[in-house]
């Protein structure tokens, strides 16, 4: 169990990897008022959200005990982010604070899950 477990968490690194890289490499057309929601940005959330469930229920299954309230607000969060980039995702620009609230969140997520213990 303990290998799928850590595969699991390998494709949601993978994912907010792929979510925070697509708004990385828009910061500098953010600035210009140009950036846009990239497919890896929702691509990313997607990957999220799919392998944070799972872990939630592998970690379950495996008597691994869980923080309701951290996962609550980390699923929370991530909706919201998963909502603005499918809603935003065909447009050529996106307002300026809409994208950099997309980088925020998913900031935001990061640290809720490294420092939240």
């Amino acid at each position: 169990m303990d290998v799928l477990i850590n595969v699991f968490v390998a494709l949601h690194i993978i994912g907010i990897a792929a979510l925070l890289g697509g708004f990385l490499t828009q910061m500098k057309a953010m600035g210009a008022g140009a950036a846009r929601f990239s497919p890896a940005m929702l691509h990313g959330a997607l990957t999220m959200l799919v392998t944070g469930v799972a872990l939630v229920g592998l970690n379950q299954a495996d008597d691994q005990s869980v923080n309701n309230l951290k996962i609550g607000i980390k699923l929370g969060i991530l909706v919201v982010i998963l909502a603005l980039v499918y809603v935003k995702r065909d447009e050529e620009r996106v307002d300026k604070g809409l994208f950099a609230a997309v980088g925020g969140l998913t900031m935001a997520n990061i640290f809720i899950a490294t420092l939240w213990t």
